[in-house]
């Protein structure tokens, strides 16, 4: 009797928790073991133009409200930021390797000769129809493979470790010097896909802070500037991974450190923040969402939401 009873309570406790859940409204919850996560209800728009900035080795508190970065601050105030994001690893390189593969493959250092034969967002940006250009800041020429000291490192360049981008010459020749953006930019040839990566200095890598927010105060206005981003476009700026002790993370990978991630768009909403967590396989997902894109590899977990709360 008393069994039985028990089992009824736990039944009803279940349909309880299901209907709550059901009843959100807002957001679905799913848990994929025991981690749970929220997925916003709202649908991530489709971007005309991507554009992906990734910068080095700072954690959240040491960028926000950091006066060193008042330009990257006021795109924080005037735009959206991500107030649990975390990278996915240590140190550098898996975490580049999880922005455009969805997986870390099971790298864990910056090895240079370690590559990698998967699927990547460049094989489903191409079947999709749309094109792609990586920029390079001091990378020598394209395709080139290895470091050039003292401002280039190949470690944050993820699209040379895939064996079929590195192999294959056309594509490879979209990994370019980041030379070749303004001029992309002054002749509205922008690729639909733009990914940016400062050189050794201005990612915030080997120099202060400040050196990285006057880049930006560069760069940026050029994004934003564009035909590109002003026709439904967007940009996300990220870290690869803080190198503070906050390992505990939001999500089931999570342990690269919290981050500050702001998202630029016509599209988003203004002075917005999240609390949802998010890390980078987040991000890949919402790029993904975006396009109709298939999630690869751990952007496809349940534990990975979209980024659907930052717009409008």
């Amino acid at each position: 009797m008393q069994s039985s009873l028990l089992r009824t309570c736990r039944i009803l406790a279940l349909l309880l928790v299901a209907a709550a859940v059901a009843g959100c409204g807002t957001q679905t919850m799913s848990l994929t073991n025991g981690i749970a996560a929220t997925q916003p209800a709202a649908s991530v728009p489709k971007f005309s133009h991507i554009f992906v900035i990734v910068l080095e080795n700072r954690a959240y508190d040491q960028v926000i409200g950091n006066q060193q970065e008042s330009y990257l601050n006021s795109l924080a105030h005037e735009y959206s930021l991500a107030e649990q994001y975390y990278g996915v690893s240590h140190p550098s390189l898996p975490n580049y390797l999880a922005l455009i593969g969805g997986d870390t493959f099971g790298i864990s250092s910056d090895c240079t000769d370690c590559f990698v034969n998967q699927t990547n967002l460049v094989d489903q940006i191409e079947a999709s129809g749309r094109n792609w250009t990586a920029y390079q800041e001091s990378m020598p020429h394209a395709c080139f493979m290895g470091d050039a000291p003292p401002s280039y490192r190949q470690k944050h360049n993820p699209f040379i470790y895939f064996d079929n981008i590195r192999n294959n010459p056309a594509r490879c020749a979209k990994i370019v010097p980041f030379t070749q953006f303004a001029s992309d930019v002054s002749a509205n040839t922008v690729p639909d896909f733009a990914w940016i990566t400062p050189n050794m200095c201005n990612d915030g890598h080997d120099c202060p802070a400040s050196t990285t927010d006057a880049w930006l105060r560069t760069v940026v206005p050029q994004i934003t500037g564009s035909p590109a981003w002003r026709d439904n476009g967007v940009l996300f700026i990220t870290f690869d991974e803080s190198e503070k002790a906050d390992e505990n993370g939001c999500c089931q990978y999570a342990q690269g450190g919290r981050l500050a991630t702001l998202v630029i768009s016509p599209l988003g909403k203004p002075g917005f923040r999240s609390s949802i967590g998010y890390d980078h396989y987040s991000l890949l997902r919402t790029i993904e969402a975006s396009w109709g894109l298939e999630p690869l590899n751990k952007a496809a977990c349940a534990c990975t939401p979209t980024m659907a709360d930052f717009f409008q």
